[in-house]
């Protein structure tokens, strides 16, 4: 019977696994599952017969695609795909996937509350400020960057968006101001809520110029990658200006230099955790274990990744 195999350094709830193991064992397939290993050896060993493999941020590397000569899909339970190494799968003949959306609300959410803490001076006594009728930009409008959006509007924020990808005419008609350059956006908004996924292109583009540009007052929050801001840049421009925060759910390399040096000016969670949600937990495992199965069965790979 073929194997599919759920490999999670972070457990998924036990909620979520009862209903992965219920979907793989339904479809006629069997259901492994390794959870907080501790080497890659044990990894490697457990996919060696897997047809089918689930992982949340666990790296899906060259090696370990050579451990398993029957993988035909690996299916990452969230939205981010840059723990797998799609060159490797394509070479393979093995489809990655992700499960956009089902991590979105609670990335939407921590965002929201990372302007709150930000605003409120870490919830420390003291003189903070609202976020009602500030100026927030949403880089990048897909699924998260539409739920924030949403969620400030509740707050009364002034919201604005750059996607070159959305049609101007939809940002419209759902309520946001949408913004031509990303260059104008930073010079517009108080507040940036970024979303851009890590690419080539993306990497380190978050720079000084951008950063430096924002008003007074100005606070990035960064929920998607650390890589798609220039670390150097921004040290540069929030060491220069006292006015600027910085406030991200991924910790940049130059952290502990960027405290030292700016203080409370930068903060970051000790962990990703924007899908550090229970339902967020649940939804990312169903959906991943649903697409493993399609795909062996039917070949559906509607949200392959790699080509």
């Amino acid at each position: 019977m073929s194997k599919i195999l759920v490999a999670t350094e972070k457990p998924f709830a036990k909620v979520a696994i009862e209903g992965m193991r219920q979907i793989i064992e339904d479809a006629g397939y069997t259901f492994a599952l390794l959870e907080r290993y501790t080497d890659t050896a044990t990894l490697w060993a457990a996919v060696s017969d897997a047809e089918g493999l689930i992982v949340r941020s666990d790296k899906v590397t060259p090696e370990l695609i050579a451990a398993a000569p029957n993988l035909k899909v690996v299916v990452r339970a969230g939205a981010g795909y840059d723990n797998i190494n799609l060159q490797a799968c394509t070479d393979r003949g093995i489809v990655a996937m992700n499960t956009p959306g089902q991590n979105s609300n609670a990335v939407a959410e921590l965002a929201i509350g990372l302007m709150l803490f930000a605003a409120r001076n870490h919830f420390e006594p003291g003189t903070g400020t609202e976020l009602k009728g500030k100026k927030l930009g949403i880089h990048a409008y897909g699924n998260v960057g539409r739920l924030v959006a949403a969620l400030a509007k509740g707050f009364g924020m002034d919201v604005y968006a750059f996607d070159p990808f959305i049609p101007a005419e939809k940002m419209e008609a759902e309520g946001i101001k949408s913004i031509a350059t990303v260059e104008e956006l930073y010079r517009t908004c108080q507040y940036i809520s970024v979303h851009i996924p890590a690419t080539p292109e993306t990497k380190r583009s978050i720079n000084y110029a951008l950063i430096s540009s924002m008003p007074q007052g100005g606070t990035i929050v960064n929920t998607a990658r650390a890589e798609v801001v220039d670390e150097e840049g921004l040290f540069k421009a929030i060491t220069e200006r006292t006015d600027l925060r910085y406030f991200t759910d991924v910790a940049p390399d130059c952290l502990h230099r960027l405290a030292n040096n700016v203080g409370a000016r930068v903060f970051a969670t000790s962990k990703k955790m924007g899908a550090e949600t229970a339902e967020a937990n649940i939804n990312a495992g169903i959906a991943a274990a649903r697409q493993a199965v399609d795909y062996l069965k039917n070949g559906n790979n509607r949200f392959q990744v790699n080509r």
